[in-house]
């Protein structure tokens, strides 16, 4: 036999596949703190897709892809009257929740926003329930949502635990639609051969480049590429569920697999098998571990490796801003993903550049004494140029330890200092930010902030007594759980 001809001998579904599936389809959740954690960053998710809906550059890319379109049982968008087919529903949620960079965060080898998941989770979740009921079935309830978040989050989590993506190239938006592809599969009662078809296919698809968040091309982009990503898991989900042929060796296959073709550059993050293959490190099983230590933002709408600048900055604000033209210099010490991801120089051309700029991050909340998502608007910048003033002034300068406990899976901090210098040669303390009042160690104190960010945002969209009937369903978890999906969304339509 020719040594050049393939041997068409069908392998089994890769094994990362076939965990994935396994999870899915077979772990129970019964962690109360994972629960507990699941509902308050739904409570925050849709809190910020609501607040998204005052920005047109958001609400443009929302509705029927063909006016006039009727759905029977359409998802509904929340905040809006729409109602659409679950696939462009999941786009359109996905796309208010990423708008203003404002739910929850993971950070490790790579980071991302696992709530992003919600688009094609809720999206299926009303529509199948609508139709349920509309048969004579019972709905699912907003308890099987929670478990689907808790999965989704594991799925993207566990992944991004030490596997980089970013530096390869390709963006974290990869996991969102990987996760998605799985529980909304699972939501719409695919078996095991179709789940892992979906996932397979979730993998062959081409994958989303970071270009639309570094310098010089950071854009709006990064603002809907979530939303696509769980509206493709959802479109995923639905083909496998036709009956598609999945593809076992997506991962592995030899030159044409994922790992061969988009993950083999030199990449210290990767695990170098055996066979010399470049494959996905797994550090743990699935679980609950993810949703347990989800990173919540609820100080700032702000990319996450700045929060604990802007926290620094503000605390610094009473002493600086009488002071901002006899301001010398500004030194912020930062951990190294903050430089390779956020720290930039030069004219910053939109909202989504800049809220993806250390440097403007921090600028604003030393001048303003806070940051919230109109500051990084055209007219705002414009308006101010004591921003620009102070990111010339500013110093940016790694902390080995900072980035070493970034990592340390006993800490994962994001931690950053600010020390501001002035012509006369006073200067004021270094103030240090290692863990955001998002984190973990910081979750009593930040669940009463978390609380006061949604019904803030609440109250952007809705009267005051559905505001109020929305918080009383949300802090009860029992009842919560057992409401139907379809009467949850119901409160959260115009």
């Amino acid at each position: 036999m020719s040594a050049n001809v393939d041997l068409n001998i069908r392998p089994d579904y890769d094994q990362v596949l076939q965990d994935i599936a396994d999870y899915v389809l077979n772990y129970r959740i019964t962690s109360p703190e994972a629960l507990n954690t699941a509902r308050y960053c739904l409570m925050d998710t849709l809190g910020c897709g609501l607040l998204a809906l005052r920005f047109p550059e958001c609400t443009k890319h929302l509705g029927p892809l063909v006016e006039g379109t009727v759905v029977p049982f359409g998802a509904r968008v929340p905040g809006t009257s729409y109602r659409l087919d679950p696939v462009k529903a999941a786009w359109d949620i996905g796309c208010c929740v990423r708008w203003l960079d404002y739910n929850d965060t993971w950070l490790a080898a790579e980071w991302g926003h696992p709530s992003d998941n919600l688009g094609g989770i809720l999206a299926v979740a009303d529509h199948l329930s609508q139709q349920r009921v509309a048969k004579g079935q019972a709905p699912l309830t907003v308890r099987d949502v929670l478990d689907a978040m808790i999965m989704a989050h594991e799925i993207q989590g566990v992944i991004a635990l030490e596997n980089s993506f970013n530096r390869v190239g390709l963006d974290h938006v990869l996991l969102v639609k990987v996760a998605s592809t799985a529980v909304c599969a699972k939501l719409m009662g695919a078996g095991r051969e179709q789940l892992l078809s979906a996932l397979s296919h979730a993998f062959v698809d081409g994958q989303a480049l970071r270009t639309y968040r570094h310098a010089p091309n950071a854009g709006s982009r990064k603002s809907w590429a979530a939303g696509d990503a769980t509206s493709r898991g959802v479109r995923l989900a639905d083909i496998a569920l036709r009956g598609e042929m999945g593809i076992p060796g997506a991962l592995t296959a030899p030159q044409w697999g994922f790992y061969d073709v988009l993950f083999s550059h030199t990449n210290k993050d990767l695990a170098l098998k055996p066979e010399g293959q470049r494959a996905f490190t797994l550090a743990q099983p699935y679980g609950t571990y993810v949703m347990e230590n989800v990173l919540f933002k609820v100080s700032f709408p702000a990319e996450f490796h700045a929060q604990t600048a802007c926290e620094a900055a503000v605390t610094l604000h009473p002493q600086v801003r009488d002071r901002l033209h006899e301001i010398e210099k500004i030194v912020i010490t930062t951990h190294e993903s903050a430089i390779r991801i956020i720290s930039k120089q030069g004219k910053l051309a939109n909202a989504a550049d800049r809220d993806h700029c250390l440097q403007y991050m921090t600028a604003v909340p030393l001048a303003f004494g806070n940051l919230v998502a109109e500051q990084y608007e055209d007219d705002f910048h414009a308006a101010h140029p004591i921003i620009d003033e102070l990111r010339g002034k500013m110093h940016i300068v790694e902390d080995p330890r900072f980035t070493r406990e970034y990592l340390e899976a006993d800490k994962r901090s994001i931690a950053n200092a600010i020390q501001v210098f002035f012509t006369d040669g006073s200067s004021t303390q270094q103030v240090v930010v290692e863990y955001p009042i998002g984190h973990r160690r910081r979750r009593a104190q930040g669940i009463v902030l978390l609380e006061e960010k949604f019904r803030h945002n609440l109250a952007t969209r809705f009267t005051g007594q559905r505001c109020a009937q929305i918080v009383e369903l949300c802090n009860d978890q029992a009842r919560l759980e057992s409401t139907p999906v379809n009467e949850f969304v119901e409160k959260w339509v115009i």
